[in-house]
């Protein structure tokens, strides 16, 4: 019987994977450790290798090579692959597979309620509140069909959430370096440039690469109107930190929601109760009324898990059987 190993595993998944194993008669060993090499685990009788991590794996081309003798593939139920040097992988004759559309719905629906959020200052409402403060005063919202949003990375995600916009009444401008047709009728596509001057929301929903590190920085922020509102439901390092820390702090930015942090890795998914955040920048973005922070859960919903561990495992099974997935990076 075919033998894969999930790592990384949450207890939300376990249903999606026994089900998966009972129906494809395979075996699926479950760990909850990420994937090191200083925490390597014993791949001698294992067949297929699935990881979820935002933590790099580490590792040279010889740690790649090693793999190698157990393993054919690296399956990464995510649609991001940055922890993996695929380069070395592909070098040692790994496959390397990822899920790029689990539900780009599920990310959709939740940048564009961190929009409405922001449009109605609920953040802000809410440290009222906390401590027994209900005035309005200063917190006058806007209705959404009377903004410009701007999305930047117009693919799945970025474009499900442009007709979600439209249906709104939102004026949608997008900048994506491939222009997609389909989306003619919800979305104008314009210059980055343009987009940072007439937005009055933008949104990011790009992959993380060497183009896109440092993607929103000061001369990005300098460019956008006075009181803008930022949402990153991409990856962290698409926006400088240090930047963005001082666009709020200038106001230039009046409201900003973050899915996704720098240095997440050793914060998100973690009770910190009885410690500290001890990442200064998330430390202070925490700090901000007019900011919010969650864990990198977009994609956290029922149907998106039950397809990450579906086709992730599709994906191991076809290089297995020698097929060509269409997942291959």
């Amino acid at each position: 019987m075919t033998k894969i190993l999930m790592m990384s595993v949450r207890d939300d998944e376990e249903k999606a994977i026994h089900e998966y194993a009972q129906k494809n008669q395979v075996e699926i060993v479950i760990s909850r450790q990420d994937f090191h090499p200083e925490t390597l685990p014993d791949l001698t009788n294992i067949d297929g290798l699935v990881i979820q991590q935002t933590a790099k794996i580490g590792g040279n081309q010889q740690f790649y090579n090693q793999l190698t003798k157990d393993i054919q593939q690296i399956a990464t139920r995510t649609a991001g692959y940055d922890m993996i040097e695929v380069e070395l992988a592909k070098k040692a004759g790994l496959k390397i597979t990822n899920v790029p559309a689990y539900s780009p719905r599920s990310v959709a629906e939740m940048a564009l309620m961190q929009i409405l959020r922001l449009l109605r200052h609920t953040p802000e409402f809410d440290t009222r509140i906390a401590n027994n403060d209900f005035r309005w005063s200063g917190l006058q919202a806007r209705e959404i069909h009377s903004v410009t949003v701007g999305i930047i990375g117009v693919g799945r995600i970025g474009g499900t959430l442009a007709r979600l916009l439209n249906s709104l009444g939102a004026k949608v401008l997008g900048y994506d370096v491939n222009y997609n047709k389909s989306l003619s009728d919800v979305i104008t596509y314009v210059s980055k440039d343009e987009l940072l001057a007439r937005s009055d929301v933008i949104t990011l929903h790009v992959d993380l690469n060497e183009t896109s590190i440092n993607l929103i920085s000061k001369i990005d922020f300098d460019k956008m109107k006075p009181g803008m509102l930022l949402i990153n439901a991409s990856r962290g390092p698409v926006v400088n930190t240090d930047d963005l820390i001082r666009a709020i702090e200038h106001k230039q930015l009046a409201g900003v929601a973050l899915d996704t942090v720098e240095n997440e890795s050793g914060i998100f998914n973690r009770n910190l109760r009885e410690s500290v955040v001890s990442d200064r920048r998330i430390h202070k973005l925490l700090s901000m009324s007019n900011v919010m922070v969650t864990p990198h859960v977009g994609f956290f919903t029922n149907i998106a898990v039950k397809n990450m561990v579906d086709i992730s495992l599709d994906d191991t099974l076809m290089v297995l059987n020698n097929q060509k997935s269409p997942h291959e990076i």
